[in-house]
């Protein structure tokens, strides 16, 4: 399946979508719409799982947080993203996360697009979210949590009201400021939003209940008692070792639904079990392959971690959607000398002009 236009037989310039150009390009679409369409190719993506190069992303971790490279092929078009996590960042007015990637053509190695990612990543991991939603969550669910009300909260309240028609989100933070920013940025989106006082506050009657916190911590968002039979788990703040967020006794009574077993057993909520507790792929469920939800009191989890695959189907829609919005400018990134074998030519050149 090809994704991407061609190339030219030369190109010195590569296109580069900026932040500005990332923000022009969603808003021109709009944050949900974007959001269902990176769903809809992440979704196609992973039918044709067996095609992509597949290996655990490439971390290095310091006791500040994780810089992370995580690559992926299909054979026609390569893709890498740097991501970072330093949970840290926030207290020093950074970004707890933040990110670019490239897409590259397999034949000639060449780049065709070099991208912002701290906002494509949010719009990724909401719409995977929606991905595993609707092949794991209760029918009919109308009402979810966020536990966490961090950068990605908004992204993952919008996801689920357009794509899944949830009506109302209960939000909960440590930091009530937290909490405070997502209910002002939530207004006028249709949604019902209502500000929680804890966190068992915020899961009553919730039928989805998504967890995404940042510390770099094993820690109890939620405990055993305070999942019921019936419910979705959108577990997705877990994204290193020693990281976690669920208590263990949870994911003993739920059915675990996984990216990639490999990375989500070093990364996700499974770190706590032993190495060999059975989880789904949930490749082969999009596929047909084996059931999501079977009845309506199963407890379903999805321990997403965040996978490369995912990262290449974002930046394919962008790249698409860059061509068709114009939203991109042109960067000098390849050396191009009239003749290839004469790379140091070009440069004695320059300097002599």
């Amino acid at each position: 399946m090809t994704y991407l236009a061609p190339l030219p037989s030369k190109l010195a310039m590569v296109p580069f979508v900026s932040v500005a150009d990332m923000m022009r390009i969603v808003n021109d679409a709009g944050v949900a719409q974007t959001i269902a369409a990176i769903a809809d190719r992440i979704e196609a993506d992973f039918l044709r799982w067996e095609q992509f190069d597949k290996v655990a992303r490439v971390p290095s971790h310091s006791a500040e947080g994780v810089i992370e490279l995580m690559p992926t092929s299909d054979g026609e078009h390569y893709g890498f993203k740097y991501v970072n996590g330093h949970p840290a960042n926030m207290a020093r007015g950074f970004q707890t996360v933040t990110a670019f990637g490239v897409l590259a053509r397999v034949d000639t190695g060449y780049p065709v697009m070099l991208c912002e990612m701290t906002v494509l990543t949010a719009l990724r991991t909401a719409a995977m979210s929606v991905v595993a939603a609707r092949h794991l969550a209760p029918k009919g669910a109308r009402v979810m949590a966020m536990i966490g009300n961090g950068a990605q909260c908004e992204f993952q309240a919008l996801g689920f009201h357009h794509c899944l028609d949830i009506e109302e989100v209960r939000l909960w933070d440590i930091d009530p400021a937290a909490t405070a920013k997502a209910e002002r940025n939530l207004r006028g989106t249709g949604l019902r939003v209502v500000p929680c006082g804890s966190a068992e506050e915020a899961i009553e009657g919730a039928q989805i209940v998504t967890t995404c916190t940042a510390d770099k911590r094993q820690a109890t968002i939620l405990t055993d008692n305070m999942v019921g039979a019936g419910v979705h788990l959108n577990a997705i703040g877990g994204d290193c070792p020693g990281k976690t967020e669920l208590h263990r006794d949870i994911l003993l009574r739920s059915d675990i639904f996984v990216e990639y077993p490999p990375q989500t057993r070093v990364e996700g909520e499974i770190q706590q079990l032993d190495p060999d507790h059975p989880v789904t792929e949930l490749w082969r469920v999009i596929a047909g392959e084996v059931p999501g939800r079977r009845d309506a009191g199963q407890i379903t989890l999805f321990d997403s971690v965040g996978f490369a695959t995912e990262d290449f189907s974002a930046l394919c829609h962008i790249h698409e959607a860059m061509q068709r919005t114009g939203h991109y400018q042109w960067l000098d990134m390849l050396a191009d000398p009239n003749d290839p074998r004469d790379l140091f030519g070009m440069v004695a050149r320059a300097d002599a002009g």
